[in-house]
């Protein structure tokens, strides 16, 4: 990694050197290398306020880094311009991903979810790859260097920090700051006010996504539960019981309600449903395969065997005595003692328990931002600003967040790709003898 606090005239200033910073950092000297010119000529600097450079990427998958998924389209997202998403992934799809990452010596590997990991089950690897790549490629790193603002200039944009009086002039500026999920990153926000600034607007709402979720005081008991994790259908119900999204995967129980990739991959949902109809809750059906008249037929047939027994071979016991509880059915009776009544009673818990949530956790603990810059603000074609010549914006500050697994990376990687070609056209335009 090349570290210099002296460069103060550049071809291409990178704000935030994340996943989406490298890739269009390491896209435009890549680009410019196989054009036959040297990529070190090129004057591409990362400025990053972090202490701690690909802190999100280090932190991913538990420390694995889920790189990309297997299987990637415009409808693992949420966005309101679905067909910039699908072009982006037509120009670098996953597969262009995989590829991009063996070429820097990273290895891939699908896991029975889709999700692609390195090899070695570490982030590092892949951080370190990003980074040593950048190096190879001559673009520098400056961290911390928080940057304050930025102004239009003579020569295109002058770049303040606070702590550096003396401002950084480049040619060409790319937003890869984040939205404002783990802001320890340096995800804070802060991006937004910079594109503000340059003349891009915000949606009205931007809140956490892929984020745990907190039961309310009238769903607590579920919170006793904590430690049980179990395949389960959760869906947005709203006040009028219109059902708006449903996500089956992993669910996990905790001390305050809800993680697990089918709770975070929810979350965003539900917290925009609440933004207009605060009634609205989730639903969850334990039995993913199964109706209500399904697990309402099945109890029935079941004579002279006890509810728990049955109970026992479709989800975790513990799950399985507290919906008793919950339906005021004691457990070791046998089947076809039930009334019909407490008999659908459990099978709408079984298949329909309703779960009050009070809050999320918060953007300290989200993986994603939803809402950001609108797509309508950057021409697709290139990422560049329709407001700003010469501003480009990739990866989370965008409207779009995706589903758990590997999506966000993967929006972070086509889009810093998609940029960095189009500043390394324009650079060799500018200079093509080199």
């Amino acid at each position: 990694m090349t570290k210099t606090q002296n460069t103060k005239s550049v071809q291409v200033a990178i704000i935030g050197a994340g996943a989406s910073g490298l890739m269009t950092a390491i896209a435009i000297a890549r680009a410019i290398e196989d054009a036959g010119q040297d990529p070190k000529l090129t004057t591409i600097i990362l400025l990053d306020g972090s202490h701690k450079i690909g802190i999100k990427i280090l932190v991913a998958g538990g420390g694995r880094c889920n790189v990309t998924h297997h299987a990637v389209d415009e409808h693992q997202y949420a966005t309101t311009k679905p067909a910039i998403v699908r072009t982006a992934f037509k120009r670098f799809s996953a597969n262009d991903a995989i590829r991009f990452f063996k070429k820097i010596g990273v290895d891939l590997k699908q896991e029975p979810t889709g999700k692609m990991f390195p090899i070695t089950d570490d982030a590092h690897t892949v951080l370190h790859a990003l980074l040593d790549e950048a190096d190879r490629l001559g673009i520098s790193i400056v961290n911390p260097w928080r940057v304050d603002r930025i102004e239009h200039s003579e020569v295109g944009y002058a770049i303040y920090s606070k702590k550096d009086h003396q401002p950084i002039f480049a040619s060409r500026v790319v937003l890869a700051v984040g939205g404002k999920a783990l802001p320890k990153s340096g995800s804070d926000g802060h991006g937004y006010e910079i594109a503000k600034s340059l003349g891009h607007t915000i949606t009205k709402d931007i809140f956490p996504a892929l984020v745990p979720l907190i039961a309310a005081d009238n769903s607590r008991w579920i919170t006793k539960l904590s430690g049980i994790a179990c395949p389960a259908t959760l869906s947005v119900v709203t006040s009028t019981e219109k059902r708006i999204k449903s996500f089956t995967n992993d669910t996990l129980i905790t001390h305050f309600g809800l993680s697990g990739p089918a709770p975070m991959d929810i979350s965003r949902y539900l917290s925009a449903a609440k933004l207009t109809d605060r009634k609205s809750h989730l639903e969850i059906n334990w039995l993913p395969d199964q109706s209500f008249e399904q697990a309402d037929e099945h109890l029935t047939d079941l004579g002279k065997s006890q509810i728990r027994t049955h109970l026992r071979t479709l989800i975790p016991e513990r799950l399985a005595m507290a919906l008793c509880e919950q339906a005021g059915i004691d457990p070791a009776i046998p089947g076809h003692a039930l009334s019909r009544d407490a008999r659908r009673t459990l099978a709408h818990l079984l298949t329909a328990t309703k779960v009050y949530i009070q809050a999320d956790r918060g953007f300290t603990h989200a993986e994603v931002t939803a809402g950001g810059i609108p797509l309508d603000e950057i021409n697709r074609k290139d990422f560049q600003s329709r407001q700003s010549k010469g501003l480009y914006l990739v990866g989370e500050i965008l409207d779009v967040d995706g589903r758990i697994g590997g999506f966000n990376f993967q929006w972070a990687w086509s889009t810093g790709y998609i940029a960095g070609n189009a500043i390394a056209r324009s650079i060799l335009d500018d200079n093509p003898s080199g």
